[in-house]
């Protein structure tokens, strides 16, 4: 029998309350505690728990507390990456950050999905879709990206835009759901 672990993991419906997940949701929020309450003066403390609770952190990266995610182990951050406060990155399914991101103030990378029909939302399953941003992305502050989206590179994504589709490598893209609004050459 497929656990539900294997099941998140292959982007298939799972239920959220399997005791191998709780676990692994309990273990990010120790992580995250240590990291977003690390004293500025230790950032090699700061990063030491970062390094702990994500998948990889390239060199150079520098992400700034309070930071949330779901389990961590599905985050990938790109060298030389930025991610500023308050971010919120659901990992349900895995998250590439490219190199050279930009990530603004509470920015949502949210690859979790739940049935729309009413009986087995009920009943607690959900699923996911990765999420990947491409190198020298930036994202302004407030975007939320939402599950099974890709992001390409050099692209900007305007502050509080909802990016509900892909979005091709260099372009700007704003609003509700988000669209390119002109090229960068």
């Amino acid at each position: 029998m497929t656990s539900m672990k294997d099941r998140m993991l292959a982007g298939e419906p799972y239920l959220a309350d399997d005791p191998e997940l709780i676990a692994d949701l309990d273990r990010a929020a120790r992580l995250m505690e240590r990291f977003n309450t690390s004293p500025a003066a230790d950032p090699q403390g700061r990063l030491g728990a970062l390094r702990e609770l994500l998948g990889d952190v390239g060199e150079d990266a520098w992400v700034r507390p309070p930071f949330y995610c779901d389990y961590g182990w599905q985050i990938r951050i790109g060298p030389r990456s930025f991610v500023n406060y308050h971010a919120v990155f659901l990992d349900v399914a895995r998250i590439t950050i490219g190199a050279d991101v930009q990530v603004g103030p509470n920015v949502q990378l949210l690859t979790p999905t739940h049935p729309v029909d009413p009986g087995p939302r009920r009943d607690k399953w959900e699923a996911a879709k990765p999420i990947t941003i491409g190198d020298n992305v930036w994202l302004g502050g407030g975007a939320i990206v939402l599950a099974g989206v890709s992001i390409g590179a050099n692209t900007v994504v305007g502050a509080g835009a909802v990016v509900t589709r892909d979005l091709p490598a260099n372009v700007v893209a704003v609003g509700n759901p988000a669209r390119p609004i002109r090229d960068l050459d």
